[in-house]
């Protein structure tokens, strides 16, 4: 009998123990899972989905998205928020544009000012924010409206195209050349993103100033009290954030081969979309780099999907954001469970 009741608690024992760790893997994994969940669908839904060419073509269009996901990544783990990503894409797009045509063969000088003048950009919001306490999403609800304006008025209300190969080849070439129709190549576009990748996982795990981020982004008094210099890390945040803006912008005009001062309205919502669903914290202190990613690659997915299947634009909206707040939700609950 003692060995029957023996074997009866071991059982019990594994049996708790494998519900634990059933749990604890679709917590960790539930973003992923549902990734790996919608692709599935849209690849038995799509003959086109699994082709190579448009598999490459999704991380293509993911890449400025995602870039502006993790300059945002940035703001919100700190606790704060910035809507005004899209506008400045615009400008830094129009200015490496107006550059280009000052010089017409340099790519470099155009692409140190685009990104530039998004770095500017940030350091105003960040000034405003850091210096002048205005809340984030007034500050950045300011700079958007400023920033669009500011595209409109210096390209003149219409957009100037891009001619040069050099700087085109950021947003449409390739690592290599194409031999066939049916061959693939690494588009120059996705080597950026992943570099930024590498750069703000560094930044944020790797230095000093990225534990100053979640220490503000958690408690900011509590930061203040141990001796971070509370100011100077929003100040920074923002900076980064417009520098990566202004990185987007420049891939985003070599993809669509013109300066466009209406360029990139609404990308913010995206890039917000992707930061929450991966996993960050509104209320600030929680985000990582990877959720990011993987936030980012469900909505390209999504988005091609949709495409592929001819879903009516009128409806497409109404299907991603059920889908994003649906991943949210899940995503959520395993947290709590």
């Amino acid at each position: 009998m003692t060995g029957d009741n023996n074997m009866l608690k071991n059982k019990s024992f594994l049996s708790l123990f494998s519900k634990k760790r059933f749990k604890e893997y679709i917590r960790s994994y539930a973003l992923f899972i549902i990734f790996i969940v919608l692709c599935v669908i849209l690849a038995f839904a799509s003959e086109t989905f699994l082709k190579p060419n448009n598999i490459i073509n999704v991380f293509r269009q993911i890449s400025i998205n995602g870039i502006l996901a993790l300059g945002m990544t940035f703001v919100i783990i700190l606790g704060g928020i910035d809507i005004s990503i899209g506008s400045v894409a615009a400008v830094s797009g129009v200015v490496a544009s107006l550059v280009l045509d000052m010089n017409g063969t340099l790519a470099i000088p155009a692409i140190l000012a685009g990104i530039l003048s998004g770095g500017v950009m940030g350091m105003i919001i960040g000034f405003l924010v850091a210096k002048m306490k205005i809340a984030p999403f007034i500050a950045s609800l300011a700079m958007m409206t400023i920033a669009r304006g500011l595209a409109l008025v210096i390209a003149g209300g219409v957009p100037h195209s891009i001619y040069n190969e050099t700087f085109l080849a950021i947003g449409n070439g390739y690592l290599w050349p194409k031999l066939t129709a049916t061959s693939i190549s690494f588009p120059i576009s996705v080597l950026i993103f992943i570099v930024c990748i590498v750069i703000v996982a560094t930044i944020l795990y790797k230095t000093k100033f990225g534990r100053h981020v979640y220490a503000v982004g958690g408690n900011q008094e509590a930061a203040r009290a141990s001796g971070v210099k509370v100011d100077r890390v929003k100040f920074l945040t923002f900076v980064i954030n417009g520098l990566l803006c202004g990185v987007a912008g420049i891939v985003l005009a070599a993809r669509i081969t013109s300066g466009q001062p209406a360029a990139a309205a609404g990308y913010e919502l995206d890039a917000i979309a992707a930061v929450i669903i991966g996993g960050a914290s509104l209320a600030g202190g929680a985000g990582k780099v990877g959720g990011t990613i993987i936030g980012a690659l469900i909505i390209g997915v999504l988005n091609n999907g949709l495409v592929l299947l001819a879903v009516s634009s009128y409806y497409q909206q109404i299907i991603q954001g059920v889908i994003i707040a649906g991943a949210v939700i899940l995503d959520s609950r395993t947290k709590r469970n």
